[in-house]
């Protein structure tokens, strides 16, 4: 029998469809591999000699003789742009806002046809350093109050080009989905006088059951009401509010869990195309004792329908503890850069 479970941070009912659920292994998505794709290509815009003029560059990491190992640069099409000019309009019901603020891509690697659950434990380390430069940089900027990095992989995820990158954005509000958590987590905190998300980890700790890996800084698990099948979060466990506050010895770790995790949906579900962000408080709120930044990977081996949309509740088929019971299975091949 299906059961419904709540998602205390996110206040969504999920249904548990236990009738409808299918064995971990069948959400593996058989795909093109990435390793049939040419390691150059010259119509890439990303690829090694392809770059533009470098006017729409930020940062560059590397570049010591060898090359560069991972560049920031402006979206050529933002959804956002810091040089628009600051307006904000309301007209009866009718409310208008400049489109201000910042829209960058993360080239991760000069070769074309890796993927970061591939990368080596030092090239995801560059990567989140990168992240975190670029966030300390775009929160200087004037009127921004929300930062987002987040990561398309795969074609049904989102992504228009092959090469390994992510992406960042600023914008001058805060989302009602941001906006909502930190209510929740406010709540939690009056109610008790505990973080929800130090709670959380807490109580997913001393169950196991939904833990797929955890370091010496960080835990992954699979929510008790997870959103989707393998909706993952990382979790640091020091209490902090926003990543830009991460230490250069969390990043390591943080790469080792980030890596390890992919590289078990990698080889655990044929590299499935997938979403990952990373959730921070919004600018103007440092420091905080309700709200706990983290990391959330979405793998894009279901799709919403009707009920989904016309309800906002989600319904998912596979079982949270035997989803992280068949991650923790996966080895991963000893040649996969550790």
């Amino acid at each position: 029998m299906s059961e419904l479970r709540q998602n205390l941070i996110t206040r969504d009912w999920v249904i548990i469809a236990t009738d409808r659920a299918k064995r971990p292994d069948q959400f593996a998505n058989p795909k093109k591999s990435i390793a049939q794709l040419p390691s150059h290509s010259p119509d890439c815009p990303f690829c090694v000699g392809n770059e533009e003029d470098g006017t729409l560059e930020t940062f560059r990491l590397g570049d010591d003789g060898t090359g560069w190992k991972v560049r920031a640069i402006g979206n050529k099409y933002p959804a956002l742009s810091p040089t628009a000019e600051w307006m904000r309009i309301s007209s009866g019901i009718h409310r208008t806002m400049a489109g201000i603020g910042v829209h960058e891509v993360i080239v991760e690697h000069p070769r074309h046809n890796l993927t970061t659950a591939l990368f080596t434990i030092a090239e995801v380390t560059d990567i989140l350093l990168v992240y975190r430069k670029r966030y300390l940089e775009i929160r200087k900027y004037p009127h921004i109050e929300t930062i987002i990095i987040f990561k398309n992989h795969g074609e049904s995820a989102g992504t228009s080009l092959e090469h390994p990158h992510s992406q960042i954005a600023a914008t001058p509000v805060v989302p009602s989905l941001f906006r909502s958590r930190i209510d929740a987590a406010i709540r939690y905190f009056d109610d008790t006088g505990e973080c929800l998300f130090c709670r959380t980890l807490e109580d997913e700790l001393a169950s196991g059951e939904r833990v797929i890996f955890e370091t010496e800084h960080f835990v992954a698990f699979i929510p008790y009401a997870a959103l989707s099948p393998f909706h993952i979060w990382i979790f640091p466990r020091r209490h902090s509010s926003s990543f830009d506050d991460i230490f250069d010895a969390e990043i390591t770790d943080l790469a080792y869990i980030l890596k390890t995790v992919l590289a078990k949906l990698y080889y655990g579900l044929n590299d499935p195309d997938y979403n990952y962000n990373i959730r921070s408080i919004p600018t103007t709120e440092q420091g905080t004792k309700y709200f706990h930044w983290y990391m959330a990977i979405i793998p894009r081996v279901s799709k919403q329908a009707g009920f989904e949309l016309g309800s906002g509740m989600f319904i998912n088929t596979a079982l949270p503890e035997q989803s992280a019971q068949f991650l923790r299975s996966i080895a991963i091949p000893s040649n996969c850069n550790f």
